[in-house]
């Protein structure tokens, strides 16, 4: 069996940014048999409705592990990459950066860059691959761990793990899954990469798909589609964007987001249309089907099941959502 493993323990450089990075991180502080040499994050950035700088949620980790962390502005300045290359990594591992990656880092370490991608590959390269996934209807998705190059996730495969999609799974809860499974998975993929056990797969050419990045202008329903389109795209833009109509009530229209929906059976009616408000849900049609809206909140108010929305808002059949 030919080994890549460098001598016990070893020296990881982890790059991420987002929530989901961060439980990748704790699993491999955790680990007696890798050393952490730092973990490098974005920049810390204004964040809500008062705009305060706050760090990112892998360097609040980082910082709670007490690991050294370091945030350029771009990976790609001389200063930040004199820091890396004083620290010898022997492995970088990333997930959920933010920023591509130069050819100076993906050749410094000697076990190459691994990234941890929340799509099975060559499916949903990009952005946002759990909300296309959902919203596009798809049976299925997960983790692959690849050895970076210079595309984006065009990296020969190194593992993967498949996990369902239900009917009721949305970004979030697939999101919390697919943070764990990579986890533990890219810790097995480490170990028999570096024992020479797993052998670099490269990525076919069918089935290529890019999950481009998702906008608040996607959260807006057209409900000349069908319900189970629409049913699939509150699922995937929950909890952000989130999706929205408008509701029209004679000369007044309400902007409503739509937390929580499902698609119900309906007459072949225009869509828009709302067939009934009752303790069950307020049921729209839909293109084809409709859809039973169970969770809402109105502008300035706050998120409601529909029985205690319609306690204080009156919604009845020949209004309109547009």
């Amino acid at each position: 069996m030919v080994t890549n493993q460098p001598p016990n323990p070893l020296r990881i450089i982890f790059m991420g940014t987002a929530e989901i990075a961060c439980p990748v991180l704790k699993e491999l502080a955790a680990h007696h048999d890798f050393q952490i040499a730092a973990v490098v994050s974005q920049p810390d950035r204004p964040k809500g409705r008062k705009l305060t700088v706050q760090p990112s949620p892998v360097k609040t980790t980082a910082l709670d592990l007490d690991l050294p962390i370091l945030q350029p502005n771009r990976c790609r300045e001389e200063s930040f990459l004199a820091e890396l290359k004083n620290l010898k990594p022997d492995l970088i591992a990333v997930m959920a950066y933010g920023q591509i990656l130069p050819s100076a880092i993906l050749e410094l370490p000697p076990l190459g860059c691994m990234n941890v991608h929340t799509s099975l590959l060559p499916k949903y390269r990009g952005a946002a691959p759990i909300q296309w996934a959902i919203w596009n209807g798809d049976s299925e998705t997960g983790v692959t761990i690849t050895r970076m190059d210079a595309g984006l996730d065009t990296g020969d495969i190194l593992s993967a793990e498949k996990i369902p999609i239900t009917a009721t799974d949305t970004a979030q809860t697939i999101h919390d899954r697919l943070g764990m499974i990579g986890a533990d998975l890219l810790v097995k993929t480490i170990h028999g990469f570096a024992n020479g056990e797993i052998i670099p797969t490269p990525q076919t050419s069918e089935g290529v798909t890019l999950a481009r990045k998702i906008t608040r202008e996607d959260g807006r329903l057209d409900w000349s589609k069908t319900a189970h389109h629409l049913g699939c795209q509150v699922r995937a833009l929950t909890p952000w964007p989130g999706t929205f109509s408008e509701w029209v009530c004679g000369d007044t229209t309400t902007h409503i987001k739509i937390w929580t929906a499902e698609p119900t059976e309906a007459p072949d009616v225009e869509p828009g249309q709302v067939m009934k408000a009752d303790r069950e849900g307020i049921v729209i049609t839909c293109g084809k089907g409709a859809l039973r809206i169970l969770e809402l909140q109105k502008q300035g108010g706050r998120r409601l099941v529909a029985q205690d929305f319609l306690s204080g808002n009156v919604i009845q059949p020949g209004d309109r959502f547009i």
